[in-house]
């Protein structure tokens, strides 16, 4: 089975765009409902942030470190790369005696308009700060001074990379058929995009271990500070204010989406094949209304799903559309 239409693109009353891809529900009793292939092997990217996080808490490297929920809102970011993430990834790393220079996931350009445009407009060229992932990897950092591993963290071998990978697959529930290299540098594991729901899932309904712990460590403090998971007008950032902290979501590149529902002990998690984010964000929107977890009739809902499209002139030209047979209400 492969991917199946999901979401649509009208204008001028005929469909001009389709996004095929896969989306899996999964709650405390296993599957809950499908669309295209639950076996469907995919690259999470950056939704997992919150699985390579684990090795974080379960070493005690975040308390030894006196990690607080900011921190580990950034562990599991993708950040706009502002002043309120940059200047929180500055002083975590100089807390450890650590500096820009010890990170290894390069710079760019930060997609925050206002530090956007400071940088432009002083010709300055950015800092490892403002990558989108430099929360991660100062978390990887505190775990590697904690454990007096190497400095090259991100390599596949690393002792870290080796427990993030034994995290992978224990919350997966599957073995990773393999990794490719992440916009970061770090590996980034292949599972099936049943696997990444399932593992959603176990965060969702932590247990009292030291991993059940550690999962719902991460998700508090992702609920409790989104404007650090990524920032605003992102849609986790959108998504989860709406929802009041009681659903905690993650984006990743090429249009991966996953949720965490402690309320039901549910884990959603979908792939877009074409890798529209525009299309990964009405569909994980659509599933959240579904399912009772974001009111239909949240202004975030018409942003990311119902809303028309408009021009430049400000003009209504054309809709998104959910493909018919996907998310629409429950019975």
């Amino acid at each position: 089975m492969g991917p199946v239409d999901l979401v649509e693109i009208w204008r001028g009353g005929m469909p001009e765009s389709v996004h095929r891809g896969h989306a899996v529900v999964w709650d405390r009793g296993g599957l809950v409902e499908s669309w295209g292939d639950p076996a469907a092997v995919i690259f999470p990217r950056s939704s997992c942030k919150m699985i390579q996080a684990l090795p974080l808490i379960e070493s005690g490297a975040a308390d030894a470190a006196g990690l607080g929920p900011e921190q580990l809102a950034l562990a599991c970011a993708s950040h706009q790369g502002a002043a309120i993430h940059t200047s929180r990834v500055g002083a975590w790393l100089g807390g450890l005696g650590l500096a820009e220079r010890d990170l290894r996931c390069g710079a760019h350009m930060p997609n925050d308009p206002a530090e956007n445009r400071r940088l432009t407009c002083a010709d300055e060229a950015p800092c490892q700060l403002h990558n989108n992932c430099s929360g991660k990897h100062a978390g990887f950092l505190t775990w590697t001074r904690h454990a007096k591993a190497g400095p090259e963290y991100h390599e596949p071998d690393h002792p870290l990379q080796q427990a993030v990978r034994a995290a992978f697959e224990e919350v997966t529930g599957e073995p990773s058929p393999g990794y490719g290299i992440d916009g970061c540098s770090a590996p980034n594991f292949a599972t099936s995009v049943a696997g990444l729901a399932r593992a959603m899932a176990a965060f969702a309904d932590p247990g009292a271990d030291a991993r059940g712990q550690a999962m719902a460590r991460l998700t508090a403090a992702m609920t409790a500070h989104p404007e650090l998971v990524a920032g605003e007008g992102r849609a986790c950032t959108l998504l989860m204010r709406a929802m009041g902290g009681r659903v905690a979501v993650k984006t990743g590149a090429e249009a991966v989406f996953v949720a965490i529902a402690p309320e039901r002990g549910m884990g959603i998690a979908l792939k877009i094949a074409d890798g529209a984010t525009r299309a990964s964000e009405a569909a994980i929107t659509a599933l959240l209304v579904r399912h009772g977890l974001l009111d239909a009739g949240h202004p975030v809902v018409g942003k990311l799903l119902s809303d028309p499209l408009t021009n430049w002139r400000g003009l209504e030209v054309a809709e998104r559309r959910l493909a018919e047979g996907f998310a629409g209400p429950l019975n």
